[in-house]
């Protein structure tokens, strides 16, 4: 049996004359306001508890180079979209580039000679031996060229797909390594969700099934696509995806908690719609003794319409729900009784 959050029904009568041990005329009672509470009890009544997630893109690379150069030019700042193939960091290759033309000018002159003794083997004046040798000497400089190339394409950066650039770890004149972060870029496209669950939270969920999340204020729904038990040594949790249906173009990197069914919430929970808040503070009335006593509360991070709740509150004292404009202290008449979930 799960205990949840239940509306209280009406109960017959005034608390506050009881308490007061006084009467009151009728007018009075009819002066009080009437409450409606929650009991307070263990668990969450939303079928399930929340773990906290992370949102992101399915496509994400963290651009480098394997070159030793300074930053000539930084061409895409943070939050820009490009396109594929869009240059985003220049390097610096005039040393590649020096060393390009000399491996280009001897592979002219190999070249040459290879074809003077290609002449002169067709008029029997070269041997066989001499041919051979000139072959593997252009193959090796043209095998340079080739090098050089490729290691100066690596001095620019270019965009591997359509995106958004998450974040930049260098400026101009910066001096970087083979290896060394330059760029992150996060791709347009599909979103999932991101989370670490035990073996207990993990039990009953499986791939392809959906599970709702919430994000920034946004409810949505995405379905598992990826569930890997006790992946982490130390923590002994496995890891969840979960590919996002609705709603689309959330912010990349954003935190989010998803709603995993059947897993009992710990500790005691309130409604949203029972917290009032005073600065900084924030607190709920609790019916007591036919008067709203004002409680101030510590509260976990939650999701959904239920928070939990650290301290400040026992299991079986009555909450009121929507307060209103009631004062700490105020007498209060209850409307309509108590039943209890299962």
């Amino acid at each position: 049996m799960k205990s949840v959050f239940v509306p209280l029904v009406l109960i017959g009568g005034l608390l506050g004359n009881l308490a007061c041990g006084h009467k009151q005329d009728s007018r009075e009672m009819k002066e009080l306001p009437k409450v409606a509470v929650s009991l307070v009890v263990q668990g969450s009544p939303e079928g399930g508890a929340w773990v906290a997630a992370t949102l992101q893109s399915t496509r994400t690379a963290m651009m480098s180079t394997r070159m030793a150069a300074q930053v000539r030019r930084v061409l895409a700042q943070e939050g820009q979209r490009v396109a594929a193939g869009a240059l985003l960091i220049s390097l610096g290759d005039e040393d590649l580039q020096g060393q390009l033309k000399a491996a280009e000018t001897g592979l002219a002159t190999v070249e040459a000679y290879h074809r003077r003794i290609q002449a002169l083997q067709a008029l029997k004046a070269s041997t066989a031996v001499e041919l051979e040798q000139v072959q593997a000497q252009v193959a090796q400089a043209q095998a340079g060229v080739t090098a050089l190339k490729a290691n100066i394409a690596y001095t620019q950066i270019r965009a591997p797909f359509a995106g958004v650039v998450q974040s930049r770890k260098v400026n101009e004149g910066d001096f970087v390594g083979p290896g060394m972060p330059l760029l992150e870029l996060v791709g347009d496209g599909e979103q999932e969700l991101v989370a670490t669950l035990s073996e207990e939270e993990a039990k009953g969920l499986k791939t392809g099934a959906k599970v709702r999340f919430e994000s920034e204020g946004v409810e949505g729904l995405a379905q598992i696509t990826g569930l890997a038990p006790g992946g982490d040594p130390t923590s002994q949790k496995g890891t969840l995806r979960a590919r996002v249906l609705k709603p689309k173009g959330l912010r990349q990197g954003s935190f989010a908690r998803i709603l995993v069914p059947g897993l009992a919430a710990e500790g005691l929970s309130v409604p949203r719609s029972a917290l009032v808040h005073r600065g900084e503070l924030t607190g709920v009335f609790v019916a007591k003794d036919g008067h709203a006593e004002l409680r101030w509360l510590s509260l976990g991070e939650g999701a959904g319409t239920y928070l939990p709740v650290r301290s400040g509150l026992k299991p079986g004292e009555m909450v009121i729900d929507h307060p209103g404009a009631l004062q700490d202290g105020q007498p209060i008449e209850l409307s309509s009784g108590v039943s209890h979930g299962k």
